[in-house]
């Protein structure tokens, strides 16, 4: 399944009604090989990506979907060259600056999850102030996943519950409510463009009965079309959480 196949099909029709998942989770990859192929640098196609992020999240509230979130910055990329760690730094500055008044004025909820502090004082301040300034809106959730691994998200739920519980009472809903997602609604979604079909320790146990759905385009490709053709796809899968 590709964007272009999504466009040539024309533009889909709204999903039906009980059929759009309330929250998408996106691996949004290919940044890199959409600039290879262009002859392009790695910043290219990190900037052509952040374009792919507006329409995507204005696709989504269109759409009605409830909390989309993003894996932009994975803890294990700052293995990443310097350059390239700090040019996606740019992005994120200019992305706040220019996108936060938008997400204001549309009732949007921005969330931050991952070890954001670990970034350079200045993004740490501007994230902080993104959060606040649409802490107010009661509309649908955007959630972007900085500096984020899931083990280590789960480690330190565990280590929360221990402080907290006797061994005998932690349970399911004892890890849930110490991870970063708890005010989020249950994932139904995770997609992950590039042709890769693993979840590179993304959301590992909010994605325990969620749907997965694994599309050739290459992030910066991904658009309109594209979310409105994996909605579908889910529309059409029938969830049966182990039974029958």
């Amino acid at each position: 399944m590709s964007s272009t196949a999504a466009q040539a099909a024309g533009a889909l029709a709204a999903p039906a009604t009980g059929t759009i998942p309330r929250h998408v989770a996106i691996i949004m990859d290919g940044n890199g090989r959409w600039a290879k192929k262009r002859f392009l640098p790695r910043f290219a196609g990190h900037k052509a990506g952040v374009e792919a992020v507006r329409r995507v999240t204005r696709e989504a509230r269109a759409i009605g979907i409830e909390a989309l979130t993003l894996y932009a910055f994975s803890s294990e990329n700052w293995r990443r060259p310097e350059e390239e760690v700090s040019d996606l730094m740019g992005l994120l500055r200019h992305f706040i600056r220019s996108d936060l008044d938008e997400l204001v004025r549309e009732n949007v909820r921005l969330r931050v999850i991952g070890d954001y502090r670990r970034f350079a004082p200045d993004v740490v301040e501007m994230i902080d102030d993104a959060v606040a300034r649409t802490g107010g809106n009661d509309g649908p959730i955007l959630a972007i996943a900085l500096n984020y691994g899931a083990q280590a998200e789960l480690a330190a739920a565990a280590r929360r519950c221990a402080a907290k519980l006797p061994p005998d009472r932690i349970d399911e809903a004892a890890i849930e409510a110490e991870l970063q997602t708890r005010d989020l609604p249950p994932l139904d979604l995770l997609i992950r463009t590039s042709g890769e079909q693993r979840l590179s320790n993304f959301l590992l146990w909010q994605a325990a009965y969620a749907e997965l759905l694994f599309v050739d385009t290459l992030w910066p490709d991904f658009d309109e079309a594209a979310l409105r053709e994996a909605v579908a796809a889910f529309g059409g899968r029938q969830r049966r959480y182990g039974g029958l």
